[in-house]
């Protein structure tokens, strides 16, 4: 029998970016706010040893653990979902801050396109342009880049980001609070080519600190060291904006916020008497597997894609998607993202061994409909970027095409190329597909008996033809920069979940201004539970070029404003 405890006024499911958010503008407006955490407690005693290649970037030590939550996957409708048995393709967090703990920091706001992506590309080039017949379904999101535009600002004042104006971005009300961080020489080499190609370079925008900074909140983050150990790794320097050391602990310096951890939310419960509300949640205490019911005047669904997916489903919260008849919106339009690059082979040397998750160069000329599409056959780009990580040495073994995968000349070729070889990649968008998207896999279950997510993805040709196009731009780019080499990528062929890629999922839970293809309102308040939001990349409608954590905080802080106006009013928001 589960215990029903004492309820508050707001709960987050989840207690990274998103919950961090909510929780820290909830509480700060005098609500009583709870979040739970599936995971643990971690902070910068846990982090002493982070400069470990083996135990954080391979054997995933910030990670989800596959044999208590995972996902099954297929690539099409017709074929049998196995279990994904270990990490891979992407990387989900399991501890208080969630991904956000372990991710490299780079904040790109998306474009104005991205949000009214089906009306500019019909006023450009016609209806018959999105390719509906092809099973494409492209939509706008219910709201635009200029109504969106504060809060991106108030999230990119939050996380400290570092930066320079991009010449394709919509208006913007403030600079970024930090200056650039340095400019390598592979940076530099980049800028000049670009430029004298006739395109736009510019900074990365980067949560990693080019100086100390205090942000509004009154939290304090340190300049980064540019050590190389950002994805996959915490930051033991607090040069890093995550969630533990910005929102969080501004949260956590109200008496009306309690994070509570190991916590495993199992079902958000509908009201027995009027079924457009909610009344909390059912979750599991992990250590000793008790069972609680958690009462809330209102629930926001703030976890990952595939957790917030999940609880909606197993909860029996609006319509299942079917893409035999269409009927249905949630699950829908999944998307994720590819990668088209070429690596340049070059006869001087560079120190890639050292650098930051979001040190680069970008540029955005073939990204969204920044050039003209009129005689290609996708819609949208991709972000160019030569970056530097900074090379460990386990994952890095770059080396020519043709060279054998194993064996003496492979690693010979191996420690040749590692300083003397430059990466410039295109980082794609993600065409929403009718036949790509989630549902519950009622073969398989997680640790606490709840049915897994069951993901039907495959690449495109939309996908692969954007991919191997900026490939070419970028192979184009690096012979500019005086390789003396280069290796173009091949257009990808089907989806593999094994290899990493990016933890860049979006989809399932789309946004919108019709209940008919959306599952939530622009306020991120779900259609058919007033007192119940959910946030995250779940709700792009279509992913777009770049990183998505610049458009999820702002999402998230939208969500908050909405969360504080319901919670006065009682009524549903409109636009």
């Amino acid at each position: 029998m589960a215990k029903e405890l004492e309820k508050v006024d707001v709960l987050t499911v989840g207690a990274g970016w998103t919950g961090g958010i909510v929780a820290a503008e909830a509480a700060k407006a005098g609500l009583k706010v709870l979040s739970l955490e599936r995971g643990k407690e971690r902070g910068t005693a846990d982090y002493q040893h982070v400069h470990d290649e083996l135990k954080y970037a391979i054997r995933y030590e910030l990670m989800q653990d596959t044999s208590k939550e995972t996902v099954t996957f297929r690539n099409s409708p017709d074929q049998k979902a196995l279990p994904m048995r270990q990490q891979g393709s992407f990387l989900l967090g399991d501890n208080v801050g969630g991904a956000g703990t372990h991710w490299n920091g780079h904040v790109y706001r998306f474009l104005p396109y991205d949000f009214e992506i089906a009306t500019q590309t019909k006023e450009r080039y016609g209806e018959d342009r999105l390719q509906e017949k092809d099973g494409y379904r492209f939509r706008d999101w219910g709201i635009t880049y200029d109504e969106l535009e504060p809060y991106f600002t108030q999230f990119e004042q939050t996380a400290g980001i570092s930066g320079t104006v991009n010449h394709f971005e919509g208006k913007r009300s403030k600079d970024y609070p930090n200056g650039p961080m340095i400019k390598t020489k592979m940076m530099k080499m980049f800028e000049d080519a670009v430029n004298e190609m006739g395109y736009h370079p510019f900074f990365l925008p980067s949560a990693n600190m080019s100086a100390a900074y205090e942000n509004p909140d009154g939290e304090k983050l340190n300049p980064c060291q540019y050590c190389a150990f950002c994805e996959r790794f915490a930051c033991e320097y607090d040069a890093k904006a995550t969630p533990e050391v910005t929102v969080l602990k501004t949260a956590r310096r109200h008496d009306n916020f309690e994070l509570r951890t190991h916590c495993n939310v199992v079902e958000v419960l509908t009201d027995d008497k009027d079924n457009s509300k909610v009344t909390g949640v059912k979750y599991v205490d992990t250590l000793t597997k008790e069972e609680f019911i958690q009462p809330a005047d209102i629930v926001v669904l703030t976890s990952y894609v595939f957790n917030n997916y999940k609880l909606l489903a197993v909860s029996d919260i609006g319509e299942q998607y079917d893409p035999k008849t269409e009927k249905g919106t949630l699950g829908r339009n999944y998307c994720y993202q590819t990668f088209g690059g070429a690596r340049g082979f070059f006869d001087e040397q560079f120190n890639i061994f050292m650098g930051a998750g979001a040190l680069g160069m970008s540029m955005d000329d073939f990204n969204g409909d920044n050039f003209d599409h009129e005689d290609l056959d996708f819609l949208h780009g991709g972000n160019i970027t030569v970056a530097q990580y900074g090379s460990r040495p386990i994952l890095t073994n770059p080396v020519r095409k043709g060279t054998p995968s194993w064996g003496a000349e492979f690693k010979d070729e191996s420690i040749k190329q590692y300083t003397r070889s430059i990466s410039v990649s295109g980082q794609c968008a993600s065409s929403p597909h009718k036949d790509n998207y989630l549902d519950i896999d009622n073969d398989y279950k997680d640790a606490f008996g709840v049915p897994l997510v069951k993901l039907t993805y495959n690449f495109t040709d939309m996908d692969r033809k954007r991919t191997k196009y900026l490939a070419d731009r970028c192979g184009e780019i690096l012979e500019k920069m005086g390789a003396k080499q280069v290796d173009v990528g091949e257009e990808p062929g089907d989806y593999d979940i094994v290899p990493y890629q990016s933890t860049h999922n979006t989809g399932g839970t789309t946004m919108g201004d019709d209940p008919e293809t959306s599952v939530v309102n622009n306020w991120l308040q779900h259609w058919d539970r007033d007192n119940l939001f959910v946030v995250g990349a779940g709700n792009f409608a279509h992913n777009s070029g770049y990183n998505p954590t610049g458009t999820v905080g702002a999402l998230a802080y939208r969500c908050a404003e909405g969360v504080i106006k319901y919670h006065k009013d009682k009524k549903r928001l409109e636009k």
